[in-house]
């Protein structure tokens, strides 16, 4: 019989290094943006949010409140730095409310 090596390795790198062997970022990080979205925005803003969607570095998010997209503009720049607190990563370069 041949003998174990205990050689451990957590399951957060093993997942790491499977994601990017596989070259899954982008899939996770676009499931990642809209978790982000919600668990920043709340249920009142995610409940006016119909899409949210990263494409090209550009976080492309669809309400259906004018009234609500006229206020979030003001505060883009925070937003965009938020996300990315977030992510811990610089996912999202500007933002797109729709």
């Amino acid at each position: 019989m041949s003998k174990r090596e205990n050689d451990s390795v957590s399951i957060k790198d093993l997942m790491s290094f499977f994601i990017k062997e596989n070259k899954l970022e982008k899939g996770f990080q676009k499931i990642h943006i809209e978790e982000a979205w919600k668990k920043l925005m709340g249920t009142g803003v995610s409940s006016y949010t119909t899409e949210v969607k990263l494409q090209n570095g550009t976080l492309i998010v669809r309400l259906n409140s004018s009234v609500l997209r006229e206020e979030l503009n003001y505060g883009k720049e925070k937003i965009v730095r938020m996300i990315n607190e977030e992510m811990k990563e610089e996912v999202v370069k500007k933002i797109m409310l729709v």
